[in-house]
């Protein structure tokens, strides 16, 4: 694999019995979270997690909680997130992790943590699973990022605690995962006070806090648990279908990984890995579990994408492919659109996709004879980049109900509608109508094919990954801007930019100073 000793290869597979930084207690209908970060926990060595700051594997262990929340407690209604430690809420992103991980690395953990946050808020929305944040103590940096992804924010009022982002003054940085748009489009707070905020090392407390929309009520200690338990009691019960989820099955070869409906093959020659779905066999089962098709896939493939974020950065271009019955894939796809008890699953996949949408790839579709990229796996072929489909009788792709609306992007538009497309309806297409609709990039018959997928690949290898990736970052978004897509278009400015900027990282910059009494030496120069 291609990671580095000081970044060895990331497992986000975990479970609430394997947590080392969170308890999950369920008490139907509320749920507890409580963060109380393990020191000496550290992903890899080299850093203390003081104050409940946290690194990867700690939003490792907030990301399953958040999904099986989701499906395996169908009773829980509402998710208290809260503090193990005294007098303290979380202290944010570790500094001492952020020193010593290569830029790569600080980009993928902070998508990452983004990813997660909004899984929250999409719970709150649309599963009738809403989170409360009760800060027991001080919420600074991504603490306080934590508890603005929460519905409803409450602060301990004891003359010291207070909530504050203190990235600017005293990193150099900006809180880059959502913490000033947050701030501005989901709280409405002024930009005015946001700038006063946002500049105040030390933070905002008690009174103030709640004027200025940074909270959304203070209390005493004393009353901090009855208040936080009042407000979740008092939202409405959840309707949905519970669901166990097991550890997955996957078999990695270092360049060959598979599980049971999703295998990848590395090629690093070429820098390419060609990711294969297989589609379903036999009819829809009349249980929706674990083993349900969709659910397992979307399982699958979003592990795959955050192993090659982590594991295989010189991986730079995805292909996807897909083998199957695409009838029987739009069977599956009417039953997880139609079925409430399959409610859950169609947002799993909005989310897995949203993933793939925001991965720093370039994402290639190849639509061949025996394929079946019907429905959700169709949205694969809308989410990439560019999709060569093999002109030849019987290839076709199918356009679904759920491809009208069903797995809206960042920007709350499908993909379809991103691609200014708003008139096709549910059908069969084969390759010369694909192409006239525009569902496809390029048509080719089996004369042309291997070469011109063989060129494109490799011209793909052979741009500079930094520039693509600006590239497919711009132009995967058109239309409407939303809360979502400023968040990640802001978190690609301050990591790509402010958080490789000698004034940040440099070696008289404020990240490697934090901490040691000297004070940062900035170029005073604006760009």
């Amino acid at each position: 694999m291609a990671v580095t000793e000081l970044e060895p290869a990331v497992d986000f597979a975990t479970a609430p019995e394997r947590y080392r930084h969170w308890r999950l207690e369920i008490d139907p209908p509320l749920a507890t979270l409580t963060l109380d970060v393990v020191e000496d926990g550290g992903l890899v060595p080299g850093y203390v997690l003081k104050l409940n700051s946290y690194d990867l594997g700690v939003d490792i262990e907030l990301a399953d909680a958040v999904q099986r929340l989701r499906f395996e407690h169908s009773d829980v209604r509402a998710v208290i997130i809260t503090s193990g430690k005294e007098k303290v809420f979380c202290a944010g992103a570790n500094i001492g992790m952020l020193a010593q991980s290569s830029h790569g690395f600080k980009v993928n953990f902070c998508k990452f943590t983004n990813e997660t946050r909004l899984a929250i808020e999409d719970a709150t929305a649309n599963s009738g699973q809403t989170y409360i944040c009760a800060l027991n103590g001080a919420a600074s940096g991504g603490g306080y990022e934590l508890a603005l992804a929460c519905d409803h924010i409450v602060l301990v009022d004891d003359g010291s605690s207070a909530v504050s982002l203190p990235e600017l003054p005293l990193l150099a940085v900006l809180p880059g995962t959502g913490g000033l748009t947050r701030l501005v489009d989901k709280r409405r707070v002024r930009r005015d006070i946001a700038d006063a905020f946002a500049t105040r090392a030390e933070g905002v407390k008690g009174r103030t806090a709640v004027e200025w929309s940074l909270v959304d009520a203070t209390v005493p200690r004393s009353k901090l648990e009855e208040t936080v338990r009042e407000y979740a009691l008092a939202l409405p019960p959840r309707q949905a279908h519970r669901i166990e989820l097991p550890p997955l099955e996957r078999r990695d070869g270092g360049d060959a990984i598979a599980y049971p409906n999703v295998t990848a093959e590395i090629d690093r020659a070429i820098g390419t890995v060609k990711v294969t779905i297989t589609g379903p066999s036999g009819a829809v089962p009349g249980e929706i579990d674990a083993r349900f098709w969709p659910l397992a896939v979307a399982r699958e493939l979003d592990d795959l994408v955050l192993h090659l974020r982590f594991n295989e950065p010189e991986v730079g271009t995805i292909v996807f492919r897909s083998t199957g019955d695409p009838h029987a894939v739009a069977a599956f796809d009417d039953v997880m659109r139609t079925d409430v008890r399959a409610h859950e699953v169609l947002l799993a996949w909005k989310r897995v996709l949203k993933r793939v949408d925001v991965t720093s790839r370039s994402l290639i579709a190849l639509i061949e004879p025996g394929s079946c990229f019907a429905g959700i796996l169709l949205e694969l072929v809308l989410a990439c980049d560019r999709s060569y489909m093999l002109d030849e009788d019987g290839n076709t792709i199918r356009v679904t109900h759920t491809n009208l609306g069903s797995l809206p992007m960042a920007n709350g538009a499908s993909r379809l509608q991103t691609r200014y497309i708003d008139d096709v309806e549910p059908g069969t297409f084969g390759a010369q109508e694909a192409a006239d609709k525009g569902l496809v990039t390029f048509v080719y018959d089996d004369l042309d094919w291997d070469d011109e997928i063989r060129l494109a690949l490799e011209e793909r290898a052979s741009f500079s990954p930094d520039a693509l990736t600006a590239m497919e970052a711009n132009l995967r978004f058109a239309g409407p801007e939303t809360m979502e897509t400023k968040i990640f278009g802001r978190l690609s400015c301050w990591q790509n930019w402010v958080f490789s900027r000698p004034n940040a990282t440099g070696p008289e910059g404020a990240l490697p100073r934090y901490g040691t009494g000297q004070r940062a030496a900035f170029d005073k120069r604006r760009v």
